[in-house]
């Protein structure tokens, strides 16, 4: 490998050093910002309970497991969402999706599967994941037909369909809570001790985690010193593989260092009988499921928009949808599909939050929506269309949700903590707004 070309064309001896580093590793700025306010954040909490209560219990391996756990659901649906305002679009229905699609996954899975497979089926869970892809595809397929085909605007057709889709949930229930669920659909949720996959897995996922970090550096220099592209400085490269795999391994020590309760997995403290200071064996918990299918969705959405032709459309329709169409983009085929590719998404989220909480109510999901654009957008998704990353909608999901839990641990009830999600959210887009016009101007 050569380093001989840098990453950006542009350069100058009295470039700051912060935009030089940027430049060179061709990391976007507001990333790092990002995930600077994320420290910062994480750091404050963490300070501010050990003033209150003489113990810091943010950034404790329970309190951040649980953290991803909570934030798995906002984030698989904040991918779908950051690729809805790329487009210039908007989808106000996604959490009456998400209750609609798990009361009748619910219903399934209590009343109508075990009377036809018996009690217990092992095919139980794998049909109610089936019936919630498709059923939440079809829902966001009908929205986007609607958009695209009948010329509704997609703010108007998502608010009347968050009332109808809120409104079918509690009637597909008559108000009440469906429960228990499969035992094995529940593992979706994180439960321990079978929603997790233990120390061993885990750091298996951290080591390929790794080698996939390693191996995508290398190849994406190889193949822009084979088109003759800009490179990275070698040392640029270097930092970036290296800095990924401490992320991915130390976020594999983190969740190790959760303990399963000895009570809950018997069977894996005899088999790991290393003492705790009361006693006890420790048992890792490891990765839990909805965590790794968070991984999971955003590992497939980054590809889908970074490395299909589905993705380059969606960016191009959103920077100019009259260009597009004059290149030859089907438009709307792209914007049903978008649409219904936001619908399987909540799917998926209606899975891990009924999973997560063993029942299915129609009260799942209330204010997702919310979530999932500030997110999005918080992200970096411009509400103006074709700028936005799937990355920054799930770092921007990490920080709502960090938000609410440091809030919680602060004492705020819930009334505040959405006031301050809602105050981060304009904010987010003033700065958006300011940056594109100091943009326009220079």
């Amino acid at each position: 490998m050569s380093s001989s070309a840098p990453f950006a064309r542009s350069e100058s001896p009295n470039e700051p050093p912060f935009k030089r580093l940027t430049r060179a590793t061709g990391i976007d700025a507001r990333m790092v910002g990002m995930i600077a306010a994320l420290a910062l954040l994480w750091l404050g909490f963490h300070v501010d309970t050990y003033i209150q209560t003489g113990e810091g219990q943010f950034l404790t391996p329970r309190n951040l497991r649980n953290l991803l756990v909570e934030t798995s659901s906002i984030a698989v649906m904040a991918t779908g969402m950051a690729l809805i305002i790329v487009m210039r679009q908007i989808d106000l229905s996604v959490g009456a999706i998400v209750a609609f699609v798990s009361t009748v996954v619910g219903v399934a899975q209590v009343y109508v599967l075990p009377r036809y497979l018996g009690p217990d089926h092992p095919a139980i869970w794998i049909l109610a994941v089936a019936l919630a892809l498709a059923l939440g595809a079809a829902i966001g397929a009908l929205h986007g037909t609607l958009v695209a085909y009948f010329g509704i605007p997609a703010f108007i057709v998502t608010l009347g369909a968050q009332l109808f889709w809120r409104g079918a949930a509690w009637w597909a229930t008559s108000g009440a809570t469906i429960g228990p669920l499969d035992s094995r659909f529940a593992r979706i949720g994180g439960a321990p001790p079978s929603g997790s996959i233990g120390a061993v897995w885990s750091w298996a996922v951290g080591a390929v985690a790794c080698l996939a970090i390693v191996a995508s550096v290398y190849i994406g220099h190889r193949r822009r010193a084979r088109g003759k592209f800009p490179r990275r400085p070698i040392w640029a490269e270097v930092a970036l593989a290296a800095l990924g795999c401490v992320i991915a391994l130390g976020a594999t020590a983190v969740v190790n260092a959760y303990p399963l309760s000895v009570t809950l997995a018997p069977r894996d403290a005899e088999a790991n009988p290393a003492p705790t200071p009361a006693g006890e064996p420790f048992v890792s918990a490891g990765y839990a499921v909805p965590i790794l299918i968070a991984l999971a969705v955003g590992l497939i959405m980054i590809f889908l928009a970074k490395r299909t032709r589905f993705g380059r459309h969606v960016y191009a329709i959103g920077g100019n949808p009259e260009a597009a169409e004059l290149a030859g983009v089907d438009t709307k085929r792209v914007t049903v599909a978008v649409f219904g590719l936001m619908g399987l998404l909540a799917g998926v989220s209606a899975c891990i939050d009924s999973a997560r909480l063993d029942s299915a109510t129609s009260q799942i999901g209330a204010l997702d929506e919310l979530y999932v654009i500030a997110a999005a957008v918080i992200g970096g998704a411009s509400l103006s269309g074709g700028v936005g990353t799937i990355v920054g909608a799930l770092i921007g999901a990490l920080l709502i949700q960090s938000l609410q839990f440091g809030a919680a641990l602060l004492g705020f009830d819930s009334a505040v903590q959405q006031m301050v999600v809602g105050m981060v959210l304009v904010a987010a887009v003033g700065v958006d707004s300011h940056a594109r016009r100091r943009a326009a101007k220079g």
